[in-house]
This record gives structure tokens, C-alpha cells and sequence, in this order.
């Protein structure tokens, strides 16, 4: 076993993913155009879907470029202990990446700094396969922080960066409304289902189910919400364009109004550290100081 057979393995499962998802995205646009349903302004907005894709993309290379590199770095220099080069060990990476995606979401919805960026593929009223590559421009850099244990306990450089990439192909096929719930498999994997109330806005649906390929974390640490009524998608505050320059950047001008106006500098550090919505007032109630 080599490091080769490892990476074709890894073409084939990524390829898969990618040709369910496009597959999907074909059925999506031939239902709307033959159902009149697909109007002007949801075309618009898969054109800022995919227009994410152009700071986004040139932000992940030089990001997962040094992911690479510095994980390969770090394990050559100080980790002896790395995990041998086999399949099962491949496939228990992927659930250690899998596990180490959940916090990396989690971090992103309840740390602002990180939601300026993850916000943005939040920020869509539609719910469809291009939505998924709806991606913030520095959106990788979290996923640098979580997945770097990975390293250290000893599992190989090259599958983690790996697994960290399928994670993320797997759930293209997820952002559709064109698949229901999907029996016993809700309660394991992340499903069209689970994920459609990932992306609700209403408040029973807002920081849930923050799987990536399974859906158990959510339900191991309390997070799970199975799909009651249809979400309504998008963020929780009136955010409606379709201008792929501000769907790029929507979160950024009032972050820096907050952080720039804060009167202390823990007030700063609470706009830049705390969940999005926080303010200095919370930080003085008397729940917040119990």
C-alpha cells in the first residue's frame, strides 16, 4: 500500500460526490425552467453562488497549499508516531476529519471573526446545489485550527488534507430540496433533510445539525434538529442581495463599524471573539455574569 493507491482512492470518492451533485444541480435547472418556478432573481443568485468561487478558490489554494505544507512540516519534524499508509487507516482519517469538521462548523457559527466568512454561505434565500460552493474568501482558514490535532495524534499529513476535502464534496449533494427525508440514514449520516435546517433561519433551526458526512455529533452533543416545517433559508437579518460583491463581503462592513467603535477594549474583543449578535449590553445582564 502506498500513497498513490490512497489518492486515486480519493479521486474516485471525490469524483463520485461531485458527479451526484451535478447531476442534481441538471434536475434542479431542467424542474425550474420546465415548472416557470426558476425566476430571475433565483438566477441570479446561483450566478453569486458562483461568482464566490473566484476570491474563494485563489484564497484556498495558498491556504491549502500551506495547510499541506506546514502539516507535512510539522509531522517530518516532530511527530515519529504517524499512522502506517493503508485503507483503513485512509477511512479513519476520514472519520477523524469528519469529527474535527463538526467543531471547525460549530467554531464558525459561534465565533464572529470566523462568521464574516462562513456567513456568506449562509446568506442565500434559495436552497439548490450551487449553494454549496457559496464559500467565503478565507472561510479554510478554521479549518487550519481544527484539523491540526489530526496531525499530532499521528494520522499522515497527506490523508488528513485529503479528508478534509471529501468531507466538504461529500455535502454538494446535500443542498437540495428535490430529495425527502431518507428513513434510518437521518439518524446517521447528513442528509438533504438535516441539512436543509442547517440553513433555516427560523429560531428552532438557527445552530443546528453542524455535520459534515454523519450527523451523530449533532446528536452527541445536542445539537440535532430534525426537519419539521420548511426552512425559511438565508440569514437571520434582512440580507437580500444578489450582487456577488456583496454577497462576498456582506459580513465585513459592520464588523469593522463594531470593532472600530467599541468603547473598551473588551468590547472590542467581544465583536471580534463572541457568537455574531453579541454585544456590550449582554456582556452587563445578569445572565451573563452567572
Amino acid at each position: 500500500m502506498n500513497m498513490s493507491t490512497i489518492e486515486q482512492l480519493h479521486d474516485q470518492l471525490d469524483l463520485g460526490f461531485s458527479m451526484i451533485a451535478i447531476a442534481l444541480f441538471g434536475v434542479e435547472l431542467l424542474k425550474g425552467f420546465f415548472s416557470r418556478t426558476l425566476k430571475k432573481r433565483g438566477f441570479l443568485d446561483m450566478i453569486a453562488n458562483i461568482s464566490t468561487q473566484i476570491p474563494s478558490v485563489l484564497a484556498e489554494i495558498l491556504i491549502f497549499s500551506a495547510i499541506y505544507a506546514g502539516y507535512v512540516l510539522v509531522q517530518e519534524t516532530f511527530v515519529s508516531w504517524a499512522f502506517p499508509i493503508t485503507i483503513p487507516v485512509f477511512f479513519l482519517t476520514l472519520f477523524a476529519a469528519d469529527f474535527a469538521y463538526y467543531w471547525e462548523h460549530r467554531i464558525a457559527h459561534r465565533v464572529r471573526l470566523f462568521w464574516t466568512q462562513h456567513a456568506v454561505h449562509h446568506s442565500s434565500r434559495e436552497m439548490n446545489v450551487s449553494v454549496s460552493i457559496r464559500f467565503g474568501p478565507l472561510e479554510g482558514v478554521v479549518a487550519v485550527l481544527t484539523h491540526f490535532p489530526l496531525v499530532l495524534i499521528g494520522f499522515p499529513a497527506e490523508m488528513v488534507v485529503f479528508s478534509m476535502i471529501l468531507v466538504l464534496s461529500y455535502q454538494g449533494w446535500i443542498h437540495t430540496e428535490l430529495i425527502g427525508k431518507l428513513g434510518f440514514l437521518e439518524g446517521i449520516l447528513n442528509t438533504p433533510s438535516n441539512h436543509r435546517v442547517h440553513h433555516g433561519c427560523d429560531d428552532k433551526y438557527i445552530d443546528k445539525n453542524y455535520g459534515g458526512v454523519l450527523i451523530i455529533w449533532d446528536r452527541i452533543f445536542g445539537t440535532y434538529q430534525r426537519e419539521e416545517e420548511t426552512p425559511r433559508y438565508g440569514l437571520k437579518r434582512d440580507f437580500e442581495s444578489v450582487n456577488p460583491l456583496v454577497v462576498w463581503f456582506s459580513e465585513l462592513p459592520q464588523f469593522f463599524r463594531d470593532v472600530a467603535g467599541a468603547k473598551t477594549w473588551r468590547d472590542a474583543l467581544g465583536y471580534i471573539f463572541r457568537p455574531p449578535g453579541w454585544t456590550p449590553e449582554d456582556a452587563a445582564s445578569p445572565a451573563q455574569k452567572q
